[in-house]
Parts: C-alpha cells; sequence; structure tokens
C-alpha cells in the first residue's frame, strides 16, 4: 500500500515505482476526485513532473514525495493569497519550510485553500468555497487549513502543510481522520509565512500517520535566522513506548461537550485505551487553560491579526469575507494598556500551566469537544467556531506542542479525535507515545477505508529528558553494580561497542572493575559496552557516587555517535593488567571464572 510517506519513499527506493509516477497519480486523482474547492492553484503537472525525474539521490528522507502547501505559505512560482484574491502577491522565493521540504527532496503539488487569512477553525470563510469533508460529506472540513487536511484524507497527496494559531492543525485533522502535528513555536522556521498572529503563528503538518508527521518536521525543523521567531531546538529522535507514563486529564465535570453524548463517549473510551497501553492517568485542573483560551479572541492577539489585513480594511474592506471582517476589525480599538493587562495575565497562566505539567509527562483532550455540518455553521459561524476551539485556543499562548490522532469513528459516520499536549520541546515525546496510540486504535487511515501500515519498530534510545550512559565494566546487566542503575530507574538501550581508540584494563578494586582509557584513534580495540538511559536527576545521583580512579567522559562509538561513559585515569593504570584483546569486560570475567 504505497499510500503513506513511508511506503512511497521505500517504493521508490525499490525501483517499483518511480517519483514521476507517483506525481503523475497525485494529478489524477485530483482531477477524478473533483472538488475544486480543495486548492486554489495548482502547479504545471509537465513541471512537477520534470523535478520528479531530476531527483537523483534515493537516500532523500522525502524523495519523490508529493506535498500540498497551504495558500498562506509562500511557493515560488504560484501566487500566495491566503484566500483573498486582493492580497494575492507572487512570492520571489520559497518560505524556508518549503524549501527544507524540496531539500529533502518532496515535490510540491499546490496551494491549498483555506479560512481566508487563517482566520477560522471551520473551512467555510473563503471566496474560493467550501472543500467537501470526505469523510462525511455534510461536516465542515475544518479550519483554517481545511484544503490541506482534505487532500491528506482524500488520498490526493500524503503530506500537506497547514498552519496552527488556534487550532488550525489540529480541529482539521479531527474532522478528517488524519494526523495533524502542531510543533513547538519556532521549531519550523516562519519565514515565507503570511502570518495571522506572528507571536503565536506555527506551520504545521497533516499525515496519515504519526511516522509520516515526524519525518517531514525532521526535514524542516532548524533555526532561521530570516525568521526572527525561529528557535534552536534539537528535535529529539523518536522513541519506545515508555515504561511509566503519566498522562493528565480533566477534573471530572470540567470537559465540555455542548450536548455531544457521542464524543463524550468516544473521549472516555480513549482515556480507557491509554490505560490499556499502561498509562496512569492522572486529573488535573483544566479552568487556568479555558481561561487562557479567552484571552485569545477576547485579548489583544486580534490586533495581530488586525495589523495583517489593516491596509487591506480600510482600501476594500469588501475584499474581506464579512466574518473575517467582523472578527478582525476588533482588534484595531483595543490599547496598549489592554494588551499589557492581558500579558500579564498570560505569564501567571503560563505559571499554573507550568506546575500542571511539572508532574505529567502530557495532558490528553478531545481535540473539538463536538462536530457540526456546513448548513449548522454558515447559519452561526461565530458561535459554532468559537465552540470548536475549546480545547486548542489556549496551546500556543502557553507554549506547549501538540500531535492530534484519531480515536474513534463514532456510529454516526463522524471521526473523532483526541489531541496531546505537552510544554514545548516535547515533540518526538509526543510523537513516540501518539503512534502507537493510533496504531492500537486499528482505524483506518483517511477517508478511503485504507488500513494502518504495521507500526515500524524504534530502535531503542533516550527520550528528549534523559542521558545516555555507557557503562562497561560491573554496571553490566547482570554484573556486580548493575543495581546501582535500576534502582534509580535507567532502562538499558542496546549493547553496542566504541571506535577502535581504547585500551581495557583489570584494575584492583573490590568488587573487580575494569579502566577504559582513550589513546590515539585506531592504536586501541573496540570495546563491547552497553548504553543506559536515565533523567538527569539520576544522572547526577549515579555520577557523583562514582569513586576514583574512575570517572565520566566523552566515549566514541563504532557507528560515529558519541555519549557520557566511564573512562579511567591515566595514572591508575600503572601495574593493571591490559585485558583489551578480550573485547569487553564481559568476556574477560568469563575467562575468568574458568579458573
Amino acid at each position: 500500500m504505497t499510500e503513506t510517506v513511508a511506503a512511497i519513499v521505500a517504493a521508490h527506493r525499490a525501483g517499483t515505482m518511480k517519483p514521476a509516477q507517483t506525481v503523475a497519480r497525485s494529478y489524477q486523482r485530483i482531477r477524478e476526485h473533483n472538488d475544486p474547492a480543495i486548492f486554489i492553484s495548482l502547479r504545471d503537472e509537465a513541471d512537477a513532473i520534470a523535478e520528479a525525474e531530476r531527483l537523483a539521490d534515493p537516500t532523500l528522507p522525502l524523495y519523490g514525495v508529493p506535498v500540498a502547501v497551504k495558500d498562506n505559505i509562500d511557493v515560488k512560482g504560484l501566487p500566495t493569497t491566503a484566500a483573498c484574491p486582493a492580497f494575492s502577491y507572487l512570492p520571489a522565493q520559497d518560505a524556508t519550510a518549503v524549501a527544507k521540504l524540496r531539500a529533502a527532496g518532496a515535490i510540491i503539488i499546490g496551494k491549498t485553500n483555506l479560512d481566508q487569512f487563517a482566520t477560522g477553525l471551520v473551512g467555510v470563510r473563503s471566496p474560493y468555497g467550501i472543500p467537501k469533508n470526505p469523510v462525511r460529506a455534510d461536516l465542515v472540513p475544518g479550519g483554517s487549513s481545511s484544503g490541506s487536511a482534505v487532500a491528506v484524507s482524500a488520498g490526493l497527496v500524503p503530506l500537506s502543510l497547514g498552519t496552527d494559531t488556534a487550532g488550525s492543525g489540529r480541529v482539521p485533522a479531527m474532522l478528517n481522520n488524519i494526523v495533524g502535528l502542531k510543533p513547538s513555536l519556532g521549531l519550523i522556521s516562519n519565514a515565507g509565512l503570511v502570518p495571522a498572529c506572528r507571536t503565536l503563528d506555527s506551520i504545521s503538518v497533516f499525515s496519515l500517520t504519526v511516522d509520516d508527521a515526524v519525518a517531514a518536521l525532521a526535514a524542516m525543523a532548524g533555526p532561521d535566522g530570516a525568521d526572527p521567531f525561529s528557535r534552536d531546538r534539537p528535535l529529539a529522535p523518536l522513541a519506545a513506548f515508555p515504561a511509566k507514563l503519566t498522562l493528565g486529564i480533566p477534573k471530572a465535570g470540567q470537559l465540555i461537550f455542548f450536548g455531544d453524548h457521542a464524543a463524550e463517549k468516544a473521549y472516555g473510551e480513549a482515556c480507557k485505551r491509554w490505560q490499556a497501553l499502561g498509562a496512569t492517568l492522572v486529573e488535573f485542573d483544566l479552568e487556568p487553560f479555558y481561561e487562557t483560551a479567552r484571552l485569545l479572541y477576547e485579548g489583544p492577539w486580534v490586533a495581530e491579526r488586525y495589523l495583517v489585513i489593516r491596509d487591506l480594511l480600510a482600501s476594500s474592506p469588501e475584499a474581506i469575507h464579512p466574518v473575517t471582517r467582523e472578527i478582525t476589525i476588533a482588534g484595531a480599538r483595543l490599547t496598549a494598556a489592554d494588551t499589557f493587562a492581558a500579558l500579564y495575565r498570560l505569564q501567571a497562566l503560563r505559571r499554573v500551566a507550568g506546575r500542571t505539567f511539572a508532574e505529567l509527562d502530557a495532558i490528553v483532550l478531545p481535540t473539538a469537544p463536538t462536530i457540526y455540518s456546513t448548513a449548522q455553521v454558515l447559519a452561526n459561524p461565530i458561535e459554532l467556531n468559537s465552540r470548536l476551539g475549546t480545547y486548542t485556543n489556549f496551546v500556543n499562548l502557553l507554549d506547549l506542542c501538540g500531535l492530534a490522532l484519531p480515536a474513534a469513528m463514532r456510529p454516526d459516520g463522524a471521526p473523532f479525535g483526541i489531541t496531546l499536549l505537552a510544554p514545548a520541546g516535547r515533540d518526538a515525546q509526543l510523537a513516540s507515545i501518539g503512534r502507537v496510540f493510533h496504531a492500537d486504535t486499528r482505524l483506518s487511515i483517511g477517508s478511503k477505508a485504507l488500513p494502518q501500515p504495521s507500526l515500524a519498530a524504534v530502535p531503542a534510545q533516550a527520550g528528549s529528558g534523559e542521558i545516555t550512559i555507557a557503562v562497561v565494566g560491573a554496571h553490566l546487566s547482570g554484573m556486580a553494580l548493575n543495581h546501582e542503575l535500576t534502582t534509580l530507574d535507567a532502562r538499558l538501550l542496546e549493547e553496542a561497542v566504541t571506535a577502535p581508540d581504547y585500551k581495557l584494563y583489570a584494575l584492583d578494586t573490590t568488587p573487580p572493575k575494569p579502566g577504559m582509557l582513550r589513546v590515539e584513534a585506531g592504536a586501541g580495540h573496540a570495546i563491547k559496552l552497553e548504553l543506559w538511559a536515565m533523567s538527569p536527576a539520576a544522572f547526577g545521583k549515579f555520577v557523583a557516587a562514582i569513586p576514583p580512579p574512575l570517572s565520566i567522559g566523552t566515549v566514541r562509538l563504532a557507528d560515529g555517535r558519541q555519549a557520557k561513559g566511564f573512562i579511567v585515569e591515566p595514572a591508575a593504570i600503572t601495574g593493571a593488567k591490559d585485558i583489551s584483546a578480550y573485547g569487553g569486560w564481559r568476556a574477560f570475567m568469563a575467562e575468568k571464572a574458568k579458573g
């Protein structure tokens, strides 16, 4: 099934499909799907195929993957409209995120429809039409990233870019039964993005699986001097599902579903699924998060939206969608005093949120409290839109990262989804647990009733909040001092081997221990060791207890990686036996036991 990013890249590398064939397939599907409201502009098919044919490096992470881009993100050669024809311009270069996708081997197909100026969570506020929800046609497609979400759900492209200021990368994911990844603020550069709220905007990713979203995120992540809000946030690799996982759920009675009992039931079942996977659920107070959410549209951040279009509001107000105009024009009335008062309150709420997350790995919320039809939203556009943002509006104000996951198909044929939220920097941690939850649902992906692919095995590695330590002697599994690691909740990652830059000596200690000494590169032996992961606090306790002549230094592994690990002071090896030829402490001790 060559529908996911991973499967497409694998097929291209194996030669069973060519990138040009995959790109042509996307265009053919767009024609067959025949919904002109999904894309605002399409790239010339021959140009896209020619670019795919020029790809020469099959090791590229997104080798030949077709991608759609929300039309408030610049793509060279295509107009940027933000769903407002009067605003349209032709960018001179790609947005940084788009340029990085191209460099990773992706092929841009076209620009997708959106709620005008990315203001809305419904997907119905565009002069270019309303994309049809492919899961259930009467439902809104979700916004503002409507076209991008529908394009992935309908199988037109396996990957698309949205944006997320107040939930635009998450609500459409739920309504289209796909994954929506909202990264930490600043992780992806916003250079080349038409801002909604410049201090809160985030380019987001839609895909069929979590692994696909992470592949795109990894390609785009990184600091960018062209974006003053960019931050240097190293992205950790995916990790195995943790042995201990604590997730927050709101206190009883705090969740709001607006009378939607099917959504309430689906959320309860999702929580039970987490427990079955081994998570411990702990209640927390959701009220401060609700208060933060109210700040977004009732507070001064509306003025950021006004700043973007104030010239157009002054010269051609009729060019702006009536609902967008009504929401945005309120930003002109806010004062500097209003802004500072809100900033002070937000800082206090951030402290409260910080205390909440100090006890939790993440929180689990419904992505949206309910669903609405297009007819319902057109009849009551502002109130129903606001309801859809109940669990999304506070996220960027509190500097959280988020991952929206399909959780269930309701009896009425509508999708239901949950969102994992955690403090900025925990993107990989959310993905690592979210991918297991999504796989466990066994839900089909997108709207085409396609089965989920098997979950790829993840190499054991330290999480984003852990430190890797290399042990070579008595702390190895089953050896005399291994308990010093296990009592600190350290976990074994893998067996490994050093670069051939070390010598191993048997020291005169009780219990017996080796000392590993760094020598000139290539002049030593490759020594077997184990890599363990532990929390920074546990690492500090462990290192503080290490007696001389051992210490902790940086150990080079055979595959080029580095890890903190045991080394010995050179003075301590005088008279010690060189046991390097054994290749490791375990082999030496086994030989010694033979007598």
